[in-house]
C-alpha cells in the first residue's frame, strides 16, 4: 500500500503500512502459517461486515462504502445489501 492509496480521511492513528519485516512473523510450518492466515481472513471479514453496518446506520451510501473499501458500490451492495 502506498501513501497515494490511503484515503485522506483515515485517522492518522490507524496503521496502514505493511511491515517490511512481514516474513519474520511467519512460521516454517505451513499448517500453522495457513491456519493463521485463515484466522486473520475471518477476522477481517467480520470487521468489514460490522463496519459496513455502522456506515449504513450512519447514512453512508453504497458508493461511499465502496470507495472506502477500494471496491465498487455494486460489489459491496451485492455482498451486504440483503
Amino acid at each position: 500500500m502506498n501513501a497515494s492509496d490511503i484515503p485522506s480521511d483515515i485517522p492518522s492513528d490507524i496503521p496502514t503500512d505493511i511491515p517490511s519485516d512481514i516474513g519474520s512473523i511467519g512460521t516454517d510450518d505451513p499448517a500453522r502459517g495457513l491456519l493463521a492466515v485463515l484466522a486473520l481472513r475471518r477476522l477481517a471479514e467480520r470487521l468489514e461486515a460490522q463496519q459496513v453496518a455502522v456506515a449504513r446506520g450512519a447514512g453512508w451510501s453504497w458508493q461511499q462504502i465502496g470507495d472506502a473499501l477500494g471496491v465498487t458500490r455494486q460489489s459491496v451492495h451485492a455482498k451486504y445489501g440483503k
